[in-house]
């Protein structure tokens, strides 16, 4: 069972928001549990480091390098991970984030992808790691955007040229994608009022490096985290409680003190 958020640091924070106007939110896989998603760590984490059938660490199999070598190893691992999404959707926590871009200039950069931050209407987002329902071929422009795996030939292939079709997402071994990275540097050249890290271990260093970097330039950070991670102490206020009771709670003392 986890902890309520403390109200007086939700105060503290809602003071803070109310003379801000740019915001950026963090988000890593606890922003999702609130939908029934398991809280791993990337994508490996949902198997808790234990080897695939096949032997390999879950980090192998869904590599790039396994996806050039054998390609079904790794769809079997990534429809796995897609029927674990299947039929959960956004939650109380993702449409709150959406919902404040009436009132502030959002941004939001995600390491998930379950595509839940999309579905909830945030605009400004950056999905750091893709998106495992869209589809792209790996010869050809062809794309295509999926509600669930079901149905799909496993490995699928092109309906144009036959090629191996890929999940829009990054797999072990795999550089991030240059337009996101591009995206974000943009958006933290233009600086932001307070920098918010829910749900993530914040072991990627463009995951960390952000809240650090506000830390260090006098900007207020906020960790929403039930456990200690790599950027607790980095941040001015931290609610060891879920992600969408904390936000909740923000929005109800920003609210009231309206």
């Amino acid at each position: 069972m986890l902890n309520p958020p403390d109200p007086a640091i939700v105060a503290r924070i809602a003071e803070i928001m109310s003379r801000a106007k740019r915001l950026l939110f963090i988000t890593g896989a606890g922003i999702s549990a609130d939908s029934g998603l398991p809280t791993y760590r990337g994508i490996g984490g949902l198997y808790n480091n234990q080897m695939t059938e096949e032997n390999f660490p879950i980090e192998t199999a869904l590599s790039g390098a396994m996806l050039d070598e054998n390609p079904a190893i790794t769809w079997k691992y990534l429809y796995q991970i897609e029927e674990a999404c299947r039929g959960a959707k956004f939650n109380d926590a993702h449409a709150i984030i959406a919902g404040w871009q009436e009132t502030f200039e959002v941004c939001v950069l995600t390491q998930n992808i379950d595509g839940f931050h999309r579905d909830a209407g945030s605009r400004n987002l950056i999905e750091m790691h893709g998106d495992i329902h869209d589809l792209l071929c790996t010869c050809c422009d062809y794309q295509a955007s999926v509600p669930n795996y079901d149905g799909l030939k496993m490995p699928p292939s092109c309906p144009r040229c036959q090629a191996l079709v890929r999940p829009r997402v990054v797999l072990f071994g795999e550089a991030l994608p240059s337009g996101a990275i591009q995206h974000l540097y943009r958006e933290l050249d233009q600086g932001f009022d307070v920098v918010f890290s829910i749900g993530t271990t914040s072991v990627f260093p463009y995951i960390a490096g952000p809240v650090a970097q506000a830390s260090q330039m006098g900007v207020p950070t906020v960790e929403i985290n039930p456990a200690d991670t790599n950027v607790t102490r980095f941040v001015d206020y931290k609610l060891a409680s879920g992600a969408a009771a904390s936000l909740w709670a923000i929005r109800e003392a920003l609210t009231n003190a309206a």
